[in-house]
């Protein structure tokens, strides 16, 4: 059966499925493009000022609840997208940069290293999707959203726990089977990066609305924020075996 699978749930199987008004602009892969550079930079630039050791930490848990809330409402209403995709990258940034701030003081570096490695992935994997070298098959779509849908469970219940002073041993440690399940997780989270790009590409061929653009730069950006703080994580585990 052939529907459009990703395990970001914000391009899932209709995510393109929008009707274009009549002589409404068509949306295009440079157009996602560029609105996905815009949208980094307006991240980056709300990191920058929970970055700042003087930032109010009210700044960083607005900026996760509100990113959490704004990404449910785009993923709602995909028109809404070129309002809530900006305003998405902001909360987010603000987040991010209170929560690097933290993971640097800990582990001088880890920062660069963890934003390099985000960056690279992001390069290699599109490398490897426009050349042919990684195709998005029904099955490996299938796949990706399995393994993403345990994982996010498992976060679930691992949050639930965690409300009455439980923790589900070994995965949030340091030790071998820590950082391999970090690994686990950075892994899926990279190849849904391909699912993103398939999706992109498949919504420019079939005329999708132009709002579309900045709803395909929502789904990246989501996918790219769960990567780097996966990658963060996992660094963190690494040095902290490393310290030991």
């Amino acid at each position: 059966m052939a529907l459009f699978r990703t395990g970001n749930p914000a391009l899932g199987a209709h995510s393109f499925d929008a009707p274009r008004v009549h002589g409404e602009t068509a949306m295009t892969l440079e157009g996602t493009v560029n609105k996905t550079g815009l949208s980094l930079l307006i991240l980056v630039a709300g990191a920058a000022v929970t970055w700042n050791q003087t930032a109010s930490p009210v700044f960083i848990i607005v900026g996760a609840l509100g990113g959490f809330v704004v990404a449910l409402v785009t993923s709602f209403k995909r028109e809404w997208a070129p309002v809530t995709t900006p305003l998405y990258a902001l909360l987010e940034g603000l987040f991010l940069g209170g929560l690097s701030l933290m993971y640097e003081e800990k582990f001088p570096g880890i920062v660069i290293n963890a934003v390099g490695l985000t960056f690279g992935t992001l390069a290699a994997l599109l490398l490897a999707y426009r050349s042919g070298l990684i195709k998005a098959t029904e099955n490996f779509k299938l796949g990706i959203f399995a393994a993403t849908g345990g994982i996010a469970l498992l976060y679930l219940v691992s949050m639930g726990l965690g409300l009455f002073g439980v923790s589900i041993p070994y995965i949030h440690g340091s030790g071998i089977i820590g950082i391999g399940f970090s690994l686990f997780v950075v892994g899926i989270a990279a190849l849904n990066l391909v699912l993103d790009f398939d999706f992109i590409e498949r919504g420019a061929e079939a005329g999708a609305p132009k709002y579309m653009e900045w709803y395909g730069a929502f789904g990246l950006l989501v996918t790219l924020v769960w990567l780097y703080l996966e990658i963060l994580r996992l660094l963190a585990k690494l040095q902290s075996r490393d310290r030991k």
